[in-house]
């Protein structure tokens, strides 16, 4: 892998992890689009660049993340998602992706090289994101409940499946669960920290156990800044979709899921060479 494109793929991971459109359909995209080699680095590469994703959550909302006041700061009261509660919510919310990561990782890797796959997600999810207000249409901010959290992780298992998007599975969850649009956007950020954090480190421990040591040290550049990268995009999109979801809904997010399917499915058929060699 160059540093173009790790930079590249960073780039997409930071615009599309947080929005309901599938960052793993597009990195697999981009990824065929350059004619990069489906390897064990390339597939553990897009996982692990995760981590700088979830440290801008991290960041962005740090005083919902205190338990307590820390150097001058204090936590956020004015919200229910936050402090000890909110570590809580996110743990149980986190596990069954957890069980059923730990048991299908093998199934689910069979499926990052399926472009088909991902372009059948997100056509289908399109349609569901253009319905996701008339469904779903909380007035009011609710209190997260520990049943409310473990729905919304049974919701985002639903994001294994190439394509699908786990923000999208997690928000419509969330709303599905009386939450609304930034309630339900926002516990989607929060429940990828732990999700996000546990399948990095599972990704970077198999690729060792795989490959040894050598493959980080001959690496160690495309992924610090891959992670650098997609840190300070994420940062950038997490305040764009909060504000946007707020005030226009996700319907833009449906038709931009649809066109993209379509317009990649018609190249695909017209002989574009849009797959991983």
């Amino acid at each position: 892998m160059t540093i173009l494109e790790s930079i590249i793929l960073a780039i997409v991971e930071g615009l599309t992890e947080f929005l309901p459109v599938s960052s793993t359909g597009h990195m697999i995209l981009t990824e065929g689009i350059l004619g990069m080699e489906s390897t064990a680095y390339l597939k553990a590469f897009t996982v692990m660049i995760q981590f700088g994703a979830i440290l801008s959550v991290v960041i962005f909302y740090f005083r919902r993340f205190l338990p307590f006041p820390i150097l001058g700061f204090r936590p956020d009261e004015t919200t229910s998602l936050g402090g000890w509660r909110l570590y809580a919510l996110m743990i149980v919310g986190c596990i069954p992706a957890a069980v059923l990561g730990g048991l299908l990782n093998d199934q689910i890797d069979a499926l990052l090289g399926n472009t088909w796959v991902v372009l059948a997600m997100l056509f289908l999810g399109g349609i569901l994101m253009i319905y996701f207000d008339r469904i779903f249409g909380a007035k009011g901010e609710k209190r997260v409940t520990v049943t409310n959290a473990f729905i919304i992780g049974l919701f985002q298992c639903l994001a294994m499946i190439p394509g699908v998007s786990r923000s999208m599975a997690t928000i419509f969850g969330g709303m599905q669960q009386g939450l609304t649009r930034r309630q339900a956007a926002e516990f989607s950020f929060f429940l990828a920290v732990p999700t996000m954090f546990g399948a990095t480190l599972l990704k970077g421990y198999k690729l060792y156990k795989e490959l040894g040591m050598q493959v980080f040290q001959e690496n160690w550049q495309t992924l610090l800044i891959g992670n650098v990268v997609a840190f300070l995009v994420a940062l950038l999109a997490i305040k764009f979709f909060i504000d946007f979801v707020t005030r226009y809904g996700f319907r833009a997010f449906g038709y931009y899921r649809i066109l993209l399917s379509v317009g990649v499915a018609i190249a695909l058929l017209l002989g574009a060479n849009i797959s991983l060699s």
